[in-house]
């Protein structure tokens, strides 16, 4: 569901650029008031684990689309929804600076359409309450099921919602959002039946790795650490071996886009766009998860280990030094 530029007129961008910021604001906030060091390997890997999984298209059967996990829902069921809609920017801007998914100048609407509903909406609003009385394989699913296909629904309607107010003449809304919100019905189920999994995973090796869950006497199959080792090996598996076998289909917004204006490459020239296609331009070694001039799949491969080594290092490296600037403030009170 990553929007192009051409989809928004920039004074929608910047109105979600500065909406998604306020949300990382406050996340940060929230992230340095918990200070738990536990955390910072989990963001990092499992930052790593959603980049991987989104670079696997799945195809809906009968339909000639795909889509891709988004994780909101996943991560902030691990790390809660402050912690983990920061580490959902970071896959997103990963994503969008170095593999030109998404456009730059759109990054604002795909952080709120990605994560804002997955992590805050899916978390506080469905996982927390279900899993009050503490957690079962049976509530895991449905509160899954339930917070994935919500929020996907959300952020469909939020991107047909955002082309309304910028204009986009060539999808009109009734029409457009008709064909978005079925898709996007499907996908989100595909969706919440991988994070069940995941997460069903977690709750029998590393229960108490589950937020908002009540602490119980259970204990886990593996160690953190061995469960954490887990899921870095799976992140490396997928994103550099099984993204090769992607669906070649258009995912669920082009495709959405394809029916409704024969097209899903837009264009907008000039100004404010040409000038955040050139830095995407400059900032992406490998736009499109391939080898810039190769249609070799070691591309996709590269891709997949790169990016998440990347995703590790920018959200272990942000959240150390989240917890370095919450240090200095202690000292000085």
């Amino acid at each position: 569901m990553h929007m192009a530029d051409a989809l928004i007129v920039p004074a929608v961008a910047g109105t979600m650029y500065a909406a998604s910021t306020l949300a990382a604001g406050v996340s940060v906030r929230e992230v340095r008031m918990e200070n738990d060091p536990k955390k910072i390997p989990v963001m990092g890997v499992m930052g790593a684990f959603v980049f991987a999984t989104q670079m696997i298209n799945f195809t809906i059967p009968g339909t000639g689309s795909s889509g891709h996990l988004c994780g909101g829902m996943m991560l902030s069921a691990i790390l809660g929804p402050f912690a983990g809609f920061l580490t959902m920017i970071g896959v997103l801007l990963v994503q969008c600076l170095f593999f030109a998914d998404g456009g730059l100048l759109a990054l604002g609407c795909n952080v709120w359409n990605m994560a804002f509903y997955g992590c805050f909406v899916g978390a506080l609003l469905i996982w927390k309450p279900m899993m009050k009385k503490g957690a079962s394989k049976g509530k895991i699913i449905a509160a899954s099921m339930i917070g994935c296909i919500l929020t996907l629904q959300m952020g469909a309607f939020s991107v047909c919602l955002e082309t309304l107010v910028s204009g986009v003449s060539e999808l009109p809304f009734g029409v457009f959002l008709a064909t978005m919100q079925p898709i996007h019905l499907a996908i989100g189920a595909v969706e919440g039946l991988i994070t069940s999994a995941v997460l069903v995973f977690i709750h029998e090796a590393r229960p108490e790795m589950l937020w908002g869950v009540e602490t119980s006497a259970k204990e886990g199959r593996f160690s953190l650490k061995k469960t954490i080792g887990i899921l870095a090996v799976l992140a490396a598996a997928i994103g550099g071996v099984l993204s090769l076998f992607a669906s070649a289909f258009p995912d669920g917004l082009e495709w959405s886009m394809e029916k409704v204006a024969g097209t899903a490459e837009l264009e907008k020239n000039g100004g404010v766009y040409d000038l955040f296609a050139l830095i995407q331009e400059k900032t992406s070694f490998l736009p499109d998860y391939a080898i810039k001039g190769s249609d070799s799949a070691a591309g996709t491969s590269l891709s997949g280990i790169v990016g998440g080594i990347i995703v590790i290092a920018l959200c272990v490296g942000l959240a150390y030094l989240f917890k370095f600037f919450q240090k200095g403030k202690t000292k000085e009170a």
